[in-house]
């Protein structure tokens, strides 16, 4: 690999002066390149957010509750409108201070994007100035208003960020503790230390980013101090690298079977738990995870640590196929591990007395045929939190009645129920256990069958401290993060 990493010494100076030459660079591998020019108004977003320079009105914590971040507090007047009071004494990186009115300019810019943030797909939403603060309206009712402005496609920067045509440059205009000074396309990327941060002053000089698609190329940069900081280090090379090195962070992605409760032999209730009843989870995680992942017990693992002491047990009923029931099992080549799992469910079914004929194809020449309830069973890799940091849209697209993702074909009125209670309700403890409860229906009804749950990889060096290790994969270096000598 020809890595990109500079030295402090040849970075240059930040808008915001120069960096103090006792502070460390940090070097980060990163997975994937930009695909939007580092636009904040798309997944590139996620790349600013993780280097900590573009921020949002709203920070989730651990169990995806809106916290202050640019917004120090705010309340819901009525149904449709809600008042975001903005932190004073912020600055941008171009010097500007943070003021409502550029709260407002950001986010109306968001919602006249084409395409829009994805954030914001099916909500009609208009903003205002009301003195310290901005009001927020959405046409229909929408309690995760806070949520979706935690989205980093929601960031607010700066005026001169904001081009025609939609062009946003996120270069010098964040609020962060480390200012983006270079963008070399999909090679690399580089920020220094912003002093003038409204926070904590970073720990670290700067940052610099190289992207490195290839997974060994990114293992082989942590093992030779390439880069301190490694996203998602492949499982192969995961073995190769010291232990301590290695940090597994559960994901908000599970691997479920989904089951066609609409058409075919599984229709019946019986036959279903049939299935359920032959999955083997933890042999599925030890030998094709190697380990490396959580054994489901539900739809969602480790990454939401507030679901499962929620959870109470649900009432099954035990049942054994007619033997050569016949089925069909698809899944798709685009992750690596699922034509090893369908291998390995088929083999369980089989000894539960079903006979299943395998379709296994890339997700794009299969996608039309398990919306169309074409298979009897579906193995997929879903992730259970979308951008809002909350489950109940995804429940909904894969589970409701009239979702446009319900490869289960699942139509069940108390699961409907559940899910429209649990839509309503703010976020808090009380939406948690509505949550719950639309699980325990969705699980009841035998129409998905949680595996497993995902981790991905960190590589850290020994002397990285403070690096961020977030299952939403929104935060990693930030102004506490520092390398000890």
């Amino acid at each position: 690999m020809k890595s990109t990493l500079l030295s402090a010494a040849l970075v240059g100076l930040s808008l915001a002066g120069a960096a103090h030459a006792e502070d460390p660079r940090i070097g980060v591998a990163m997975l994937q390149p930009p695909r939007s020019g580092l636009s904040p108004l798309s997944d590139d977003a996620f790349k600013l957010s993780r280097w900590s320079t573009a921020e949002t009105l709203i920070r989730l914590n651990a169990d995806g509750e809106p916290q202050p971040l640019l917004a120090t507090e705010w309340s819901r007047i009525d149904d449709h409108t809600w008042r975001f009071v903005i932190r004073s004494g912020v600055k941008f990186h171009d010097g500007t201070d943070l003021t409502p009115e550029q709260v407002a300019a950001a986010l109306l810019a968001a919602t006249q994007a084409a395409p829009k943030p994805r954030i914001l797909d099916g909500v009609e939403m208009a903003v205002e100035v009301d003195g310290n603060a901005v009001i927020v309206r959405t046409e229909a009712v929408d309690p995760l208003v806070p949520n979706r402005l935690s989205s980093p496609q929601l960031a607010i920067l700066a005026e001169k960020a904001y081009g025609e045509k939609g062009v946003v440059t996120p270069t010098g205009a964040g609020t962060g503790p480390f200012v983006l000074t270079e963008i070399n396309g999909v090679t690399s990327a580089h920020l220094d230390r912003f002093d003038d941060y409204w926070g904590e002053r970073a720990k670290l000089a700067g940052i610099d980013a190289d992207y490195v698609g290839d997974g060994t190329a990114r293992g082989a940069a942590l093992r030779t101090g390439t880069a301190q900081v490694v996203e998602t280090v492949p499982v192969s090379q995961a073995a190769l690298i010291d232990p301590a090195l290695i940090h597994e962070v559960p994901m908000p992605r599970t691997n479920t079977l989904y089951v066609n409760s609409k058409k075919g032999p599984l229709t019946d209730p019986a036959l279903r738990s049939a299935v359920r009843d032959a999955i083997d989870r933890d042999a599925i995680v030890r030998t094709v995870y190697e380990g490396r992942a959580d054994v489901a017990r539900g739809l969602f693992g480790p990454a939401l640590p507030w679901a499962n002491p929620l959870r109470t047990p649900i009432d099954h009923v035990q049942a054994k196929a007619p033997e050569g029931t016949k089925i069909t099992l698809g899944t798709y080549t685009d992750r690596a591990e699922l034509p090893e799992v369908a291998v390995l469910v088929a083999q369980m079914l089989g000894e539960a007395g079903f006979d299943v004929t395998q379709d296994v194809r890339e997700y794009a020449n299969i996608e039309a045929d398990m919306l169309a309830g074409n298979f009897d069973l579906i193995i997929l890799s879903r992730a259970t939190v979308l951008d809002s940091g909350d489950p109940v849209s995804y429940m909904v697209s894969d589970f409701g009645c009239e979702g446009s993702f319900n490869i289960s074909q699942l139509c069940d009125p108390a699961v409907d129920a559940a899910l429209e209670a649990a839509a309503a309700i703010e976020p808090g403890v009380e939406r948690r256990e509505a949550i719950i409860a639309a699980e325990a229906a969705i699980l009841a009804s035998g129409a998905a069958v949680p595996m497993l749950h995902g981790r991905i990889i960190q590589g850290e060096a020994a002397n990285v401290s403070g690096a961020q290790r977030d299952p939403r994969e929104r935060r990693l270096i930030t102004e506490h993060t520092t390398l000890t000598k």
